[in-house]
């Protein structure tokens, strides 16, 4: 076993330790689903437009919930100062984490997806079209959650403060997904969507591991 898979072995093995996290986020995010049609009202055409947007809205808040434990405990307990010292660069560190993140958070969420497509009426191409889109736009919904996070690290309201950052960058990732719905120009949306989520993932790693050793100094 490489030093990378046993990292990541071990990321997993404490994101599963940590017990119901991926529970409370798919349950968060099915009742933004089950709160917003009671906003919304009795217009289901209204509805069943609105839901692709309704679930970028969910799954961007819920990924939220869990950007706290990346690297703040690390950072608490001197873990961080130890794993800038060892065998692997921080960088690749970082980027087992957010391969961990993603599996533990994303993952149920597009398991979920269906259950939330059912609540807010939305049709069969729709629910495949919305999966794809979270599948290829939650890798870079992560990746900016993970630079956020180290960016805020030594702050003490970092939890807070993390959010805001994050939301303008998420942006362009909410839109692209939403692209994605439009018979026409949605094969564009697609490749854009594909190519921010690729660029994004390639380079937090490095920019979060910077924040993190100008946070250690």
């Amino acid at each position: 076993m490489t030093a990378f898979s046993a990292l990541l072995a071990r990321e997993l093995k404490l994101a599963f330790r940590a017990g119901g996290e991926a529970m409370v986020l798919v349950l968060f995010f099915v009742m933004v689903g089950v709160i917003v049609p009671f906003a919304i009202g009795p217009d289901r055409p209204m509805l069943t437009r609105l839901s692709p947007g309704i679930v970028w809205i969910a799954a961007f808040l819920s990924t939220l919930l869990g950007l706290d434990r990346l690297f703040r405990a690390d950072d608490e307990d001197g873990s961080l100062v130890l794993l800038r010292h060892s065998v692997l660069p921080l960088e690749a560190i970082v980027f087992g984490r957010l391969i961990a993140h993603w599996l533990v958070t994303a993952v149920p969420l597009l398991l979920a997806t269906p259950i939330l497509a059912l609540l807010l009426n939305m049709s069969m191409d729709q629910l495949a079209r919305t999966a794809l889109a979270l599948l290829i736009g939650t890798p870079a919904l992560t990746a900016f959650g993970a630079l956020g996070a180290a960016v805020t690290v030594g702050l003490r309201r970092g939890g807070l403060v993390a959010p805001v950052l994050i939301l303008p960058l998420a942006i362009p990732v909410m839109i692209f997904g939403v692209g994605m719905m439009d018979p026409l120009a949605g094969g564009g949306a697609t490749l854009f969507l594909l190519a921010l989520s690729l660029v994004v993932t390639a380079f937090s790693p490095f920019l979060a591991a910077l924040a993190l050793r100008a946070a250690g100094e």
